[in-house]
């Protein structure tokens, strides 16, 4: 094999499927990239039986061939290479040269039939959507997934299309995140993607988002993987299998007290009576909604803060205390300036939702306070 191409593309494509490359296996090509040169175009891979990236990059191609190459020296030579054109060059002993400018490097390879298939996925199930939205659905419903790997299907968000509608949903058993968006696809679905892999198609399509914000990621799913493309990258990643719980029936539909608050007065209010707590004081922030006007204080062992702003607040007065960094995780992705809160009880959840319209739902589960 052996092609010449720029330092840069080369660079951003090694770096690009390195999230996919495993630090650490029993089998040492999974600590590898796969490189498969035919034609003018090389295929950079990186792959952990869980997911897998693939970075198409364009090259002057003067021999076909396949291997496989250790991730972090690979990717160390390449950043540490003069700017340029890089020319890599293996022989049938697996030798590799890499030469650019003034330097060069020779290595030993992998051959690339010790490297795992990437699945294949039936692509009839597909649909596409802009990476712009794509992202932005991934990243206001992210922070709500489970970190408890007891409940495998709750580390990831869940895909489901109903009625030409896109939910995204993320649940943690103390807050939910809700994202709807319509699309073009006949057919209802439902599939859960991990979280890792969802951070990884953000960072992706963060990449992409500078040159065309509007680029189609085209999504297919089969019965136990899901791909995303767009721009020459590829990332195919395993479902998570399990029932994920019937986030509709979590949703209250009905409420005693609503509260129309500003996103960023609401956060900075929090934020400050945030300060007196940390990891090993967690006590709740008290909110007391009532009239016009939300009181916030919080009181720990070292100290106490009373702030209050202006809302507008109809229906009942309500006293409720909840934990200052998941409501400030859900202030943090709502788009617009003013928010709507709906509560019943103290210890009914607190629902978040735009002034119009159902695009996004955030839950946050209430914490009981000591009188």
């Amino acid at each position: 094999m052996q092609f010449t191409c720029e330092k840069a593309a080369f660079c951003e494509a090694v770096s690009s499927v390195s999230p996919a490359v495993s630090q650490k296996s029993t089998l040492l090509a999974l600590e590898c990239i796969l490189l498969r040169c035919k034609g003018n175009l090389l295929s950079v891979i990186g792959y952990n039986l869980e997911m897998g990236i693939t970075k198409e990059v364009e090259v002057e191609g003067q021999e076909d061939g396949d291997i496989i190459l250790n991730a972090r020296l690979l990717s160390d030579i390449i950043t540490k290479m003069p700017n340029g054109a890089i020319t890599l060059q293996t022989d049938p002993r697996l030798l590799t040269v890499i030469k650019g400018g003034g330097a060069q490097f020779t290595i030993l390879g992998m051959s690339a039939e010790e490297y795992p298939e990437l699945p294949v996925i039936d692509r009839e199930r597909s649909f596409a959507m802009s990476g712009k939205l794509l992202r932005g659905m991934i990243s206001e419903t992210l922070f709500a997934i489970s970190q408890d790997a007891s409940t495998p299907v709750l580390t990831g968000t869940l895909f489901e299309a109903k009625n030409k509608v896109l939910h995204l949903v993320s649940v943690d058993g103390k807050r939910l995140a809700l994202r709807k968006e319509p699309i073009e696809f006949e057919d209802d679905f439902r599939f859960v993607v991990p979280g890792r892999t969802l951070s990884e198609v953000v960072k992706l399509t963060g990449r992409f988002g500078g040159e065309d914000e509007e680029a189609a990621v085209q999504i297919s799913v089969g019965s136990r993987h899901v791909i995303f493309e767009c721009s020459g990258y590829r990332l195919i990643s395993r479902l998570l299998d399990g029932d994920f719980i019937n986030y509709e029936s979590a949703i209250p539909q009905e409420y005693k007290t609503r509260v129309r608050v500003n996103v960023r007065e609401f956060m900075e209010s929090i934020t400050r009576a945030s300060i007196i707590i940390n990891d090993k004081v967690k006590n709740p922030i008290r909110a007391f909604f009532m009239e016009d006007t939300v009181s916030i204080s919080c009181e720990t062992a070292l100290g106490k803060v009373s702030d209050s702003i202006g809302a507008s607040v109809s229906g009942e007065g309500l006293q409720i205390g909840f934990n200052n960094r998941f409501m400030l995780d859900a202030l943090k992705v709502v788009s617009s300036d003013e928010v709507l809160l709906e509560m019943s009880t103290p210890l009914s959840p607190i629902k978040l939702v735009p002034l119009e319209g159902d695009f996004f739902t955030y839950l946050v589960m209430p914490m009981r306070l000591k009188e």
